[in-house]
């Protein structure tokens, strides 16, 4: 199974592509998709969904996996990276591959063992899964990785399908 793994951000957008056989990994591409500051929101966008439309044609991935966000915070930077997190899960969904979401903490329990793990320990395990050298230096893209191994350990759950939290309440009900 090949899996595209996308940490959004609509400046800084990490993707990693790896492929997942008979419980071994092998790393295929991983890497940052940069938009600058001063550009039209909307053109930073556009150049979000090209090159992920490209690395999808490129790499024919089986399945997606995005992080889902959390910001507690600066609403400003939320809802640009919810933007680009939409047109992201929207390339996916046009490139007709199954989408699935994982919080922080999901994706630093299934590459650590704990939820609570640090961007070194999950860069750390991230070398050790992979067989990498070294860890990747951007947090991004490894951030993008270690969202694809999440979706590797996890496999094909529907509980995981890209929903948006906010469409479902407690046991799965949608809200009225």
């Amino acid at each position: 199974m090949i899996i595209i793994g996308i940490d959004p951000g609509y400046a800084i957008t990490g993707y990693g592509v790896i492929e997942y056989t008979a419980n071994h990994f092998r790393t295929m591409d991983y890497g940052v998709i940069s938009t600058k500051a001063g550009v039209p929101f909307e053109l930073r966008l556009l150049t979000i969904f090209q090159q992920i439309e490209a690395l999808i044609a490129r790499y024919q991935p089986d399945v997606m996996a995005v992080e889902e966000l959390f910001f507690s915070k600066n609403t400003t930077t939320a809802i640009g990276t919810a933007q680009a997190r939409g047109v992201i899960i929207l390339t996916g969904a046009k490139a007709g591959i199954p989408v699935y979401e994982y919080t922080p903490m999901q994706v630093k329990l299934a590459v650590t063992g704990y939820g609570r793990a640090d961007k070194n320990q999950v860069g750390q395990m991230i070398k050790i899964l992979l067989h990498l050298d070294k860890a990747p230096k951007v947090d991004d893209a490894s951030d993008a990785l270690a969202i694809a191994i999440c979706q590797a350990h996890t496999g094909l759950i529907n509980d995981n399908k890209a929903v948006g939290g906010y469409q479902f309440g407690p046991g799965g009900k949608t809200y009225s």
